[in-house]
Order: C-alpha cells, then sequence, then structure tokens
C-alpha cells in the first residue's frame, strides 16, 4: 500500500522544516535575465519555475503550483505545469497543486482524476458544494487542503457569517473536515483531509484547530500578507513540538520567488527561503511542549 500523504507529509517536514513555496509565476515579475532571453510565455514560465525548484531543494520540503498562473497560458502553460510538478517530484519535493476544486457528482471524480494526472501528491479543494465531494479526491489517494478560513478580506463576509447554532461557517466547515477525514488518518495521527486557514486569523486558529485536532492545516498569508508568528502559532497542535507533529505548513510565495536582487535571482531564492525556513522553526521551537 502506498504510504498516505499525512504520513509522507510529517516525515518530510521532520526532515525540514514546516515550510511551502508556493509558484505563482507572473510574466512581468519573473527576472531579466528569463524575460531578455525568452520571449515565448512557456518557455519563460518553464526557465522559471525549474529555476525556483533546483533553487529551494533541500531548504523546503514542498512546493505548491498555482494552477491558474500555468492555465491562462492554454497547453503550453499547462504542458509546462506537469513538466515542472514531474521535475518537483525527481527532486523529492512534496507537490500540491492548488486549484481549489470541487463539484457535484460525475464533475467533481473528473476533477479528482485530473489532478491525480498531473502527478501532484494534493490539491487544494472548495468545500462549498458539500463537504462529501472531497471524497472524490481522498478516494485517488491524494491528499486534500480544503478552505475553512481564508487570508483574503473579501472572504470574511461569507466565512464569518454565524449560523443558528452560534458557530462561524468557518468553524462549521472545519468540524466537517474533522469528520470527513477521521477516517483517513495515517500512523501519525494526521489525517490526508487537511485545511486551509490564514495566518491572518490569529484571533480565530485556536477555535479553528479545537475543532479539526488532526488535520494538517495550510497557512497562506504569512508576511507579505500580514500574517505573523501568532497567526502560526495558534494552529500548531496542542502538545505537539515537532515540526512532523505539529500539523501546520506555512506557504509562502512572493516573498520567496520574488526577492530583492543581490547575488542573482536563484541564490536570492535560495537565501529567501532558508530565511523563511528558519523563521517558522524558531516559531515551532519557542512553543511549550504543554501547548
Amino acid at each position: 500500500m502506498p504510504t498516505p500523504f499525512a504520513d509522507r507529509l510529517a516525515a518530510a517536514l521532520d526532515a525540514s522544516a514546516p515550510i511551502c513555496i508556493g509558484l505563482d509565476p507572473v510574466l512581468e515579475r519573473l527576472p531579466v535575465e528569463i524575460r531578455s532571453r525568452h520571449a515565448d510565455a512557456a518557455t519563460a514560465l518553464e526557465k522559471f519555475s525549474r529555476g525556483v525548484l533546483d533553487a529551494v531543494r533541500g531548504v523546503a520540503p514542498v512546493v505548491k503550483f498555482q494552477s491558474a498562473c500555468y492555465e491562462r497560458f492554454g497547453s503550453p502553460g499547462m504542458a509546462v505545469l506537469e513538466e515542472a510538478i514531474d521535475h518537483a517530484r525527481n527532486l523529492g519535493l512534496l507537490v500540491i497543486l492548488d486549484a481549489k476544486r470541487g463539484d457535484i457528482g460525475i464533475s467533481n471524480d473528473h476533477y479528482a482524476a485530473a489532478v491525480a494526472l498531473t502527478g501532484a501528491h494534493a490539491v487544494t479543494t472548495s468545500p462549498y458544494l458539500g463537504v462529501e465531494t472531497l471524497k472524490s479526491f481522498l478516494a485517488q489517494g491524494l491528499g486534500v487542503f480544503t478552505l475553512v478560513r481564508t487570508s483574503n478580506p473579501e472572504g470574511d463576509a461569507i466565512q464569518s457569517a454565524r449560523l443558528q447554532d452560534g458557530r462561524t461557517i468557518a468553524q462549521f466547515i472545519a468540524a466537517e473536515a474533522a469528520r470527513i477525514g477521521a477516517d483517513s488518518r495515517g500512523e501519525r495521527g494526521l489525517s490526508n483531509l487537511g485545511a486551509v486557514v490564514g495566518a491572518t486569523k490569529a484571533d480565530e486558529g485556536a477555535e479553528l484547530r479545537a475543532a479539526m485536532p488532526d488535520q494538517p492545516v495550510l497557512i497562506p498569508g504569512y508576511g507579505a500578507q500580514g500574517g505573523g508568528a501568532a497567526g502560526v502559532r495558534s494552529l500548531i497542535r496542542p502538545g505537539m513540538s515537532s515540526p512532523g507533529d505539529a500539523g501546520i505548513l506555512v506557504t509562502a510565495s512572493r516573498s520567496v520567488i520574488y526577492p530583492p536582487s543581490k547575488e542573482g535571482w536563484q541564490q536570492d531564492i535560495r537565501d529567501a527561503a532558508a530565511h523563511f525556513a528558519g523563521e517558522i522553526t524558531q516559531i515551532i521551537k519557542e512553543m511549550p511542549a504543554s501547548a
């Protein structure tokens, strides 16, 4: 039997740091060196994507591809995405496809099968057509990170709305993720069904973690979007201090892949990733064992 995603994730984080580097390539922001040499958009994306992956190898254990940044260039862009995923896997990196999928019936099964074909180990999903839709992705052997409390302010009106029982919609989704994911835990107790909770929501993190104690949480919004250590700490599993068991995966994109120019773009990215890894590792080290 293949090793469950949750166990692979825990082992990878123990060996490195609980960070994920997001590849959100935008042509206008690519290094001048790449833009000047490659007028074709797909080729420029391919060179940049491979360069980022090579740069973060050994620093970050997980990468997250923003599917939209590749899809916008049609079939050439999708070919680059699949090649980049394959390259990431060959480098020993775990891969999340940030596609926010989620549909009903056979359409959802098609989406799940399509994600699996890309070679990604995990996918982001939206639960708003019903949490049962998440099962299609789990059935493909994928790890799943479903949207619970996102870092963008536009999500507040929906995710903070309260149900008749007093819970917010985010708290309801968190509890449902725990229910659906209870049957897909790995040997270390973490579920293959995780959640997305922004680091910008520090005041809500502890309640959301209490509702889903065994979910690995993908945490966007750290750094450039205003999230800090408090938002990360609030989502660490109580009593867990090792990176693999802490149940968090903090992701950064712009602050790492578009760093200030100093020593050459790949070395600059590697340095930014190393700095990010050090910050998040220190946050976990500072957590009391009984927290």
